[in-house]
């Protein structure tokens, strides 16, 4: 059977920031180099990394939030251009964003029925009651009570103004929600919760996430196929038992190795990163791993392409390439 069509597709995407005056002459940021994504329809895509490798530049770039340095965004075979738009441009509601902390993304002047009814009101979709009532409605399905709606977020948990982020994401009936870490604010018991719903929701709507984390846990449980970055750039990539029983990468064994194992099952020979996370503004060429892998040889002095290892597992490390030399 084929695999389902991809809904977004990121063809070479770059995102550089010029200097500013706390920098030194020259030193241009580059937050993502050249990374292609798709992602199919239906599914969950994580992306994974640590802080600073580039993963929610790239989900606001999907979203249209950003507008990048250079490459493309095809969104169901159209090509979009993140800037100004109206904000009742239909691509804006095809793709909705998540946020991490649900506090500073709700306007605390609102109430949670504003908040709700805004994305529709602004689309003129419906009258006024029929919008209501759709609120009404989205506030039962995300698990809050209906009278929440004449609350306002300072009133509610953490755990309950994300299901308010998540509602409002979900009001303009999108095809794909970009979640930028949407749990890592929330205490554990909280989180469990939110991803059920978050998975339910797929189920019942067929939507399609692109799923962004720093919690190879949490990555795990949601996604279908699972993307590593590292300093800007996707250095494995593959369906997510495969790369999590098998990883290829030494950046992303080193990641698996990290997780605290379960009881009950045989704990596998850590591999160490060593050293700090290199500056991304001083890096000198070639692969940005090679200062702390622990396997690095000259080849490393060239930028490893990310390349189909085994059908579907894609790595970029000159470890895994055929002898061209």
């Amino acid at each position: 059977m084929s695999a389902p069509e991809a809904i977004l597709e990121l063809h070479h995407i770059e995102k550089s920031y010029a200097p500013k005056r706390w920098l030194s002459r020259g030193e241009t940021l580059r937050a993502v180099d050249g990374v292609s994504l798709s992602v199919r329809k239906g599914e969950t895509l994580g992306i994974v990394g640590e802080s600073g490798c580039g993963k929610s530049t790239i989900g606001q770039i999907a979203s249209l939030m950003l507008r990048p340095t250079g490459g493309s965004v095809v969104f169901k075979g159209e090509e979009l251009v993140p800037g100004r738009r109206s904000p009742r441009d239909s691509r804006r509601s095809r793709i909705q964003y998540v946020f991490q902390d649900p506090y500073s993304s709700l306007n605390p002047r609102f109430t949670i029925g504003r908040l709700l009814e805004e994305p529709l009101a602004i689309r003129k979709k419906g009258t006024r009651r029929e919008r209501r009532r759709e609120v009404l409605r989205m506030l039962s399905r995300i698990g809050l009570d209906p009278a929440y709606a004449d609350r306002y977020p300072h009133e509610l948990s953490g755990g309950q103004r994300q299901r308010v982020g998540i509602a409002r994401a979900l009001m303009p009936s999108p095809e794909l929600l970009v979640l930028d870490e949407p749990v890592s604010a929330l205490d554990v018991s909280v989180q469990a919760q939110i991803l059920n719903l978050l998975k339910d929701l797929q189920a019942e709507r067929s939507l399609t996430y692109l799923f962004i984390s720093h919690d190879l846990n949490v990555v795990h449980y949601m996604s279908d196929r699972v993307a590593v970055m590292y300093l800007g750039r996707i250095v494995e990539l593959a369906e997510v038992g495969e790369l999590y029983d098998g990883p290829l990468h030494p950046y992303t064994r080193a990641l698996v190795d990290a997780i605290p194992d379960e009881p009950g099952t045989t704990p596998r020979e850590a591999e160490i990163i060593e050293g700090e996370l290199p500056d991304p503004r001083q890096l000198a060429g070639g692969c940005a791993f090679r200062a702390r892998c622990p396997f690095a040889h000259e080849r490393c002095g060239r930028q490893p392409l990310l390349e189909e290892v085994k059908p579907g597992h894609y790595v970029a490390c000159h470890l895994l390439e055929p002898d061209r030399d």
